[in-house]
């Protein structure tokens, strides 16, 4: 067997997130494990860096997967582009070690969160930012970064009542502004259920002047849901990139 790593990219408006489901074949590993049986002829398994959300996008997910034979990496890409919907594509395929694994092998990840803060949404990128017509205080929430850096218990930035282990680590989180856009950048180690929407939900609220900066502390030693900011929408978030 022969393990080939794949940086793929998609629109996640349609589908109920990455996880393979029970319920449901409208996800991304399903269509990915279809395709590829398709191209190689026998049922494969294709494991993600990370599951995401449903209605949220990647420009860079990383997915592994062993075949049988060798395959050319670019007549392989090109062939299972052929299968793929418009909105997945195989950005890059790469033959790699055997011992390597989408999301065991990974170090670290890259998020993106996209506000369109205008008055009215953007008619090109609605689909792909969260509008959200308030005026923020930028330099607000970058003063707040600096309670998140580190390996922190960030239970209280979840969703996921049954986590066991919710240490995570933040090395850094850049705020952009552009006009009435706004761009979070995300760089840590792994995340939680749903965190970098709660973390984007609880910025924009410090943003807007409804919670301050330096109580994010007690919001983290609380380990309490509750305390932290609203679940931002699906749509604004991009995985952008996977560290290996």
């Amino acid at each position: 067997m022969r393990t080939y790593k794949l940086t793929i990219a998609y629109d996640g408006s349609r589908y109920q997130g990455w996880q393979r489901q029970v319920t449901t074949d409208n996800t991304i590993q399903f269509v990915m494990e279809w395709s590829i049986g398709k191209l190689v002829g026998y049922r494969v398994q294709v494991d993600g860096s990370g599951r995401t959300d449903a209605g949220v996008h990647a420009r860079g997910q990383v997915v592994s997967v062993k075949l049988s034979k060798l395959y050319d990496t670019n007549e392989f890409k090109e062939s299972l582009n052929r299968y793929l919907p418009e909105d997945i594509r195989v950005v890059k395929v790469e033959l790699v070690r055997n011992s390597f694994h989408a999301r065991k092998s990974a170090k670290g990840k890259k998020y993106e969160y996209y506000i369109d803060c205008r008055e009215k949404p953007d008619v090109f990128s609605r689909r792909y930012c969260y509008h959200y017509p308030e005026k923020l205080n930028i330099e607000a929430m970058r003063d707040a970064v600096k309670y998140l850096i580190g390996p922190k218990n960030f239970i209280s930035f979840t969703d996921d009542k049954e986590c066991k282990d919710s240490i995570r680590r933040i090395t850094n989180i850049k705020i952009v502004s552009n006009g009435e856009k706004v761009r979070i950048t995300y760089y840590g180690t792994g995340f939680l259920y749903h965190m970098v929407r709660i973390l984007t939900g609880t910025l924009l609220e410090i943003g807007t002047g409804k919670r301050d900066a330096s109580k994010l502390p007690v919001v983290i030693a609380a380990e309490d849901r509750s305390l932290a900011g609203f679940l931002a929408p699906a749509r604004g978030l991009f995985l952008r990139k996977v560290y290996y």
